[in-house]
C-alpha cells in the first residue's frame, strides 16, 4: 500500500457503539482486539470509551476513564509498533491516555466541547484529528440541513484548523475529518465523498470514517455486520479523491481494497510477499 495511506483500527470500549457495542468492554479483550487490528495492518489504534453513534447519551468523565485507562495500561505493558489514539473530547481522558502512550487525540467536537484540550495537545506535541459534527451525537441526525454541505464542512474545518494552530498545535500534526454520518443525510454523505478533493485542498491529511455506517445500509439494504464490501468500496472512492487515513473496523478487508487501488492509481507498486504453489512455482 502507498506509504502515505494509513488504516486506523477502531477499538470501541463501550456497551452501546452501533457496530460492536459490548464486544470489547472488557479491557483484556479490547487490548487483544487492538493487537489483532495491528496484525491485520492498522497503523493507528483508535481507542474510545464513549459512543458517538446517533442518539447516544454522554457518559461521565469517570466512566470514560474507567473504560479506556486499563486498555492503554495493557498496551503499554506489551507495546505494539502502532500509533495509539484516544477518541475523546475530554481533557482529563486525553491526559491519562497521553500519559499511557497515546500520541494522537481524535476529537469529534474539533476542540469545541473543551477548548483547553488544544493546549494539552500543543504542550504534549501530540497529533490531533478535528472532525465536523452538526450538533451532538444525541441530536445530530434530527433533520440535518445545509446549503452546500461540502462548502460548509470545509469552512468549519478551516476555522477549527486555524483555532488549533492559534492555540499552539503544530499544523503538521493536525488531521481533518469531514464527519461522515455525523449530522448528515445519505445524500450529504455521498456529496462529501464525491467532492472530497475540495477538503484535501485545505492541505492536511483527510480522515474518512465510513466503516459499516447506516448510509451504506440505506444504499445496499444490508445489516451492519454485512457492510464490509460497501465499506471497502467507499474507502476506495475516498482514496481516489485524496483521503489518506481510513478509520475502519475491518482492517484486513479494507487494506486489501486500498492496496489494489493504490497499485492502480498511485504506481509504481511493489509486492510485499510472494505466494508459492505446492510445486514451488510463484503464483500471481
Amino acid at each position: 500500500m502507498d506509504a502515505g495511506v494509513r488504516l486506523m483500527g477502531v477499538v470501541n470500549v463501550t456497551p452501546d457503539s452501533f457496530s460492536d457495542g459490548g464486544r470489547f468492554l472488557d479491557a483484556d479483550r479490547a487490548a487483544a482486539h487492538a493487537r489483532e487490528l495491528f496484525a491485520s495492518g492498522a497503523a493507528i489504534l483508535d481507542i474510545g470509551g464513549a459512543s458517538t453513534r446517533p442518539g447516544a447519551d454522554p457518559v461521565s468523565v469517570e466512566e470514560e476513564l474507567r473504560r479506556v485507562a486499563p486498555v492503554f495500561e495493557r498496551l503499554a505493558a506489551a507495546p505494539v509498533p502502532a500509533q495509539l489514539s484516544i477518541d475523546t473530547s475530554r481533557v482529563e481522558v486525553a491526559r491519562a491516555a497521553l500519559d499511557s502512550g497515546a500520541t494522537l487525540v481524535n476529537d469529534v467536537t474539533a476542540l469545541r466541547d473543551e477548548p483547553e484540550l488544544a493546549g494539552l495537545v500543543a504542550e504534549r506535541r501530540a497529533d490531533c484529528c478535528l472532525m465536523h459534527m452538526l450538533g451532538e451525537p444525541r441530536t445530530m441526525q434530527r433533520d440535518p440541513r445545509y446549503g452546500d454541505v461540502v462548502s460548509e464542512v470545509k469552512a468549519f474545518l478551516q476555522e477549527r484548523l486555524a483555532f488549533a494552530v492559534g492555540e499552539g498545535v503544530a499544523e503538521e500534526r493536525i488531521l481533518l475529518d469531514p464527519g461522515i454520518g455525523f449530522g448528515k443525510t445519505v445524500e450529504h454523505n455521498l456529496e462529501l465523498l464525491r467532492r472530497l478533493d475540495e477538503l484535501v485542498e485545505l492541505g492536511r491529511p483527510v480522515v474518512v470514517g465510513v466503516s459499516r455506517k447506516s448510509f451504506l445500509g440505506a444504499i445496499t439494504g444490508r445489516p451492519v455486520d454485512e457492510r464490509v464490501a460497501a465499506t471497502v468500496a467507499a474507502c476506495v472512492l475516498a482514496l481516489e479523491r485524496g483521503a489518506t487515513v481510513f478509520r475502519v473496523h475491518d482492517v484486513a478487508a479494507v487494506g486489501d481494497g486500498l492496496a489494489v487501488a493504490t497499485a492502480t492509481v498511485r504506481p509504481p507498486w511493489r509486492p510485499t510477499s510472494t505466494t508459492t504453489t505446492t510445486t514451488g512455482t510463484p503464483t500471481s
